[in-house]
């Protein structure tokens, strides 16, 4: 049985952190769903569409990774991807407080669904979309934090 996993998030951008996690990911799983959450209650800064575009562009020689973006719940998601694990990258205490309520509760919706946790590489862990927008917000270059030429055409 192929061990799918789903990794979910804004990814707004997706950083160099994000994709550590995926890198490694793909030593313990044989495919992962990067799956780009919509939410309807909080806009993007950078436009989904060219997100979706760059992240697939920076995994185009790894053909077990693929790229979704989706509204609803999570864990809804993974069962209708296939997915029994979900991956999440930890940087902190703070993200595994996080995380570990979010597991629990997709645990609850989806019973045969088990979260993974991998700590993110320490010289990537200062890195967040927030600081990445705020950034690139007041006009500072944001590339060597990306693992895609960012596209300044196309601004937010």
């Amino acid at each position: 049985m192929k061990r799918i996993a789903l990794f979910p998030g804004s990814f707004d951008p997706f950083t160099k952190g994000h994709e550590d996690i995926v890198l490694r990911g793909l030593r313990v799983f044989d495919e992962i769903v990067i799956g780009i959450g919509r939410n309807a209650s909080k806009a993007r800064y950078f436009p989904l569409d060219q997100m979706i575009r760059l992240i697939e562009g920076a995994f185009r020689d790894y053909p077990a990774v693929r790229v979704i973006s989706y509204d609803g719940l999570t864990a809804h998601v993974a069962r209708d991807v296939g997915a029994k694990f979900l991956l999440r990258g930890l940087r902190n205490t703070t993200d595994f407080e996080y995380e570990n309520g979010i597991s629990q509760v997709n645990r609850y919706i989806y019973e045969d669904v088990e979260t993974v946790f991998l700590i993110t590489s320490p010289h990537l862990a200062p890195i967040s979309s927030s600081i990445i927008r705020d950034l690139h917000r007041y006009g500072q270059k944001i590339d060597e934090f990306l693992p895609y030429k960012f596209e300044e055409s196309v601004n937010p």
